[in-house]
């Protein structure tokens, strides 16, 4: 307890060793977990197990199939299967209604999921609105079916239920081309009818002499982590195996195939998994390194203090690996607990750092079984550093202190190395976009890549260093006592270059990984949003009605303030936009884009010689290019490198206030863009009673699993710079603190001699200011340099445009401008602290 100091440091050393192995652990299995629940959500709800489907099946061989996989279920401790049965296109004769094309259907719970408008609905057949809002068909009405072999008399019509459009709803994903209409694509159906009960289907279907599809699937709880995937996917194989012996005993063998359609799923999962530790796995190794050399400094440093001492035992016959003891026992505690305290914050912080997934059991109690062990590599090598140094000292002789050797290191250019670390980190960036163009579904990020803006920062570190360090060492030839604050500043800090070098590399160092992780993982989130809003055109995009094209029909209330509607035209050619220029601001996705599209758009509206005014997307060598349709040709008035819908493909946009109405009647296909979410969309546009069908969501058009991977591998990255950043802010306050009697005695003697208080904490200012500023500075600089030619090396869809760029760093620059100043004015208080509780007459005399 003589030197509290360097229990702090060791204790420090320790947490922060402990805390980066445990966090690097975390991160990769919570990435896991994350890349699960994103397939999972991506995926229809009853596919987590198994489904098994079969075509033009007679209704008595379903009937056992579904027997048979009830049976089976129980016995595999399953939840009960959900099967749906479905026949071909039927007539339907709806009393005095002319006959109508219909789909004869029914799903387990299938008339608790739909939307039901009848206000009693009851046993019997339910139909869509589709058609009750086109033929008077209600409940009661009598119903007769038709086949080409047999016409059965069916109950009346049970209920009104709200047809299901496209998308359905989730409970029916699986079911979506057969339990919807696609009334735009001339689809001959009007509805889909379904059976209130099972034996009313299978009989109806007997006597029509007909033949059904069968679909049966499980309603798992989605897996939370790979582990819990896999474990689904074994017990589903051996279900399935179990339902075709089964099968087979009764002498249907063969007569349903089974498919796992979240095996690819969960192949992912367990791929994103691995590449992230794969990838964070060298980092957190040269993390825990260095962990380790702050062990061995701190050791180093208890030897010389403890030098005596060590000596006195080893006079008295101790042995060296007795002496080794003795720091353990000194400092073992402090480490310990440090390190239990990094454990413990690693645990507690992974909400703020981690990917937002799952983290079983199993991978905690590995993070913790790692952690233990840099434990207890830190009082192994802490005893062996003592040991060593004391059988050379004491057993074998005293040798040099080698200050030759410790000069020469000095003068090594450590910086070339760490240059070339990043050249060949750089180098193998480069292969992980030849892996992303070649459309690889997942593409794994070399862990070399990920060191590369570690290193460059470095780099720039050890530069910054060694050029203070050089600056430092011919100061004394600075004369500037005109201005006594910072000519003590400068003295002040060339008498301690080591420790000002040291603080200042491990602040570039800090501050630039904490800009390269943050802006790469920023630029992952924007490359998503982006493309994804690109190909999209907006948050929501649906086809529509030609009506709605030709601004018959009128938007409803709700969308007119957040919508546009784009007609397309496509042919031999590229696809052409037509746009509404009064409303294409509202609805479409334009980040990076809207001030060259406000000043284009108006320039659409009238003709120009040789055809239509267009603007040109994409790669297209072509001025003027003949348009489908029968449109005039499109002459190019400007070129973008990409537009909403087109995404970068090749392609015109015009403006509908140059086509007249006999053109825009030629326009085959609408769509509505919207800010609003496809729900309000959906609801809105059924409220109307508008049909809208291929409905496509910005969160859901491109795969985020490969941007997601990128981003949760650069979380590390952050998290070492946070680290690193509370150690050169230790690293300074240590600093200070070890010259509080330094700058007792120093500040008594300049305030004896006239400087004032506030002068002399200007010079403190200084001092600190200038260190952190120059931190501050290269690390902003070089980190937001990195992460700006990083940002587009890590796109994983580089075919798809626009680009992926590095956003606005505006608040990070802020942010870290506004927490340097805070330290600073914090070291300057700690270091004025000693002067102002000092007093003056007891330093001068000491």
């Amino acid at each position: 307890m003589s030197s509290p100091l360097t229990l702090a440091v060791a204790a420090a050393t320790a947490l922060l060793s402990c805390f980066l192995a445990s966090a690097a652990v975390l991160i990769g299995f919570a990435a896991g977990g994350a890349a699960t629940d994103y397939q999972a959500g991506q995926a229809c709800p009853d596919t987590y197990g198994p489904v098994l489907s079969r075509e033009n099946m007679p209704p008595d061989q379903a009937a056992k199939v579904v027997e048979t996989a009830r049976r089976q279920a129980t016995a595999h401790g399953f939840v009960q299967p959900t099967s749906a049965m479905y026949t071909g296109t039927l007539i339907a004769d709806f009393g005095a209604t002319s006959r109508q094309t219909v789909r004869f259907g029914y799903r387990d719970d299938g008339i608790g999921h739909l939307q039901q408008l009848s206000p009693a609905g009851g046993p019997g057949f339910w139909v869509g609105d589709d058609l009750t809002k086109f033929f008077p068909v209600g409940p009661g009405t009598t119903t007769a079916l038709y086949s080409k072999a047999a016409r059965v008399e069916t109950p009346a019509v049970g209920g009104v239920y709200h047809a299901l459009g496209t998308p359905p709803a989730r409970w029916w994903c699986s079911q979506q081309n057969k339990a919807t209409i696609y009334k735009l694509a001339n689809d001959p159906l009007h509805t889909v009818v379904f059976a209130s009960d099972p034996q009313l289907f299978t009989d109806t279907v007997q006597k029509l002499g007909l033949r059904e599809s069968l679909h049966i699937s499980f309603y798992l709880d989605p897996p939370r982590t790979p582990a819990e995937a896999q474990a689904n996917l074994d017990r589903s194989r051996a279900l399935v195996a179990d339902i075709q012996a089964d099968l087979a005993n009764q002498g249907l063998g063969n007569v349903i195939a089974a498919a796992f359609p979240f095996e690819r799923s969960t192949e992912l999962a367990a791929q994103a998994q691995s590449n992230v530790l794969v990838s964070i796995t060298p980092l957190a190794a040269i993390s825990v390194l260095v962990g380790l050399g702050g062990i061995a400094t701190v050791s180093l440093q208890w030897y010389q203090r403890r030098y005596a001492l060590v000596r006195l035992l080893a006079a008295r016959g101790a042995s060296p690996w007795a002496l080794a003891g003795l720091p353990v026992a000194e400092l073992g505690l402090p480490i310990v607990g440090g390190g239990a305290i990094g454990i413990v914050l690693s645990r507690l912080l992974v909400p703020f750092y981690a990917p937002p997934g799952t983290i079983a059991a199993g991978a905690q109690a590995a993070a913790a079984g790692i952690t233990v062990g840099v434990l207890a590599l830190s009082l192994i090598l802490l005893a062996a550093v003592v040991g060593m140094r004391a059988h050379r000292d004491f057993q074998v002789g005293r040798l040099p202190r080698g200050a030759r050797k410790s000069r020469l290191l000095r003068l090594v250019p450590w910086e070339l190395a760490t240059a070339g670390a990043a050249f060949y980190g750089w180098s193998r960036l480069s292969n992980y976009g030849a892996s992303s163009q070649q459309g690889i579904p997942l593409p794994q990020v070399d862990p070399a890549a990920l060191t590369y803006p570690v290193f460059v920062v470095l780099t720039a570190g050890l530069l910054a260093g060694r050029i203070v360090w050089l600056l430092l060492r011919a100061s004394h030839r600075v004369r500037i006592w005109s201005r006594p604050p910072l000519q003590l500043a400068i003295r002040r800090l060339a008498s301690a270059r080591a420790p000002v070098t040291g603080v200042l590399v491990v602040g570039v160092l800090a501050i630039g990984t904490l800009a390269a992780g943050t802006g790469i993982t920023a630029g992952q989130r924007a490359a998503l949003d982006t493309k994804s809003g690109a190909v999209v055109g907006s948050t929501t995009r649906v086809d529509v009605e030609t009506t709605v094209g030709m601004g018959t029909a009128a938007l409803p209330d709700s969308l007119r303030g957040n919508s546009t509607v784009v007609g397309q035209l496509t042919g031999t050619g590229p696809v052409v936009l037509v746009v509404d220029p009064a409303t294409l601001a509202r609805g479409a996705y334009l980040t990076g884009l809207r001030d060259q599209v406000d000043a284009l758009i108006p320039q659409l509206r009238a003709p120009v010689p040789g055809g239509l005014p267009a603007l040109r997307v994409g790669k297209n060598a072509v001025h003027t290019a003949s348009m489908p349709g029968g449109l005039p040709n499109a002459v190019p008035i400007a070129d973008l490198p990409w537009f909403p819908v087109l995404a970068g493909n090749p392609g015109y946009v015009i403006s509908r206030d140059a086509l007249t109405p006999a053109q825009l009647a030629s326009v085959p296909r609408w769509s509505l863009l919207s800010t609003a979410s496809p729900e309000q969309v959906g609801q809105a546009m059924n409220d109307a009673g508008l049909t809208q069908i291929n409905g496509a969501s910005q969160a859901q058009a491109l795969d985020a699993l490969p941007f997601y991977v990128v981003e949760w591998t650069f979380s590390f990255v952050t998290v070492l710079g946070a680290a690193l950043a509370v150690v050169a802010v230790l690293a300074l306050l240590v600093a200070i603190e070890v010259r509080r009697r330094q700058n007792a005695l120093s500040g008594a003697l300049v305030l004896r001699m006239g400087m004032g208080m506030r002068n002399l904490f200007g010079s403190h200012l200084i001092e600190l200011g200038a260190l952190a500023g120059l931190a501050t500075l290269a690390g902003v600089t070089c980190g937001v340099t990195v992460a700006a030619l990083a940002v587009p090396g890590f796109d994983p869809v580089r075919w798809l445009q626009p680009g992926s760029a590095l956003p606005n760093q505006t608040t990070f620059i802020l942010t870290s401008v506004a927490a340097a100043v805070l330290v600073v004015l914090l070291a300057g208080w700690v270091a004025m602290r000693s002067i102002r509780t000092t007093r003056t007459v007891e330093v001068l005399r000491g």
